[in-house]
């Protein structure tokens, strides 16, 4: 899964889950998405929180074949920044 597919997948979430604050998943050399505002980008930016994860787990995760709370206590994901944030992962992979 691209970037882009899982920013189209990420922007679908955000329209029917609107997002307190912002959030960026930072990806490395393979890129970033965040969400503010209620729209998903790909250019890097300052973000509330921020999720720290391969992109072959955010593939995961937005999938479903991922969860967020097993993803930070395994290590595939770590979260910096406003926690609450993160929290909210959840109800926006569900929509």
């Amino acid at each position: 899964m691209t970037l882009a597919e899982i920013t189209a997948l990420l922007q679908r979430g955000v329209d029917h889950a609107p997002l307190q604050g912002s959030l960026k998943f930072d990806c490395g050399v393979d890129g970033v998405v965040v969400l503010e505002n209620n729209t998903t980008s790909t250019i890097d930016r300052p973000a509330d929180c921020t999720i720290r994860i391969t992109l072959d787990n955010l593939a995961k995760l937005v999938k479903g074949k991922l969860n967020p709370m097993t993803g930070v206590v395994t290590g595939k994901l770590k979260v910096s920044g406003d926690a609450r944030i993160a929290l909210k992962l959840g109800e926006l992979l569900k929509a």
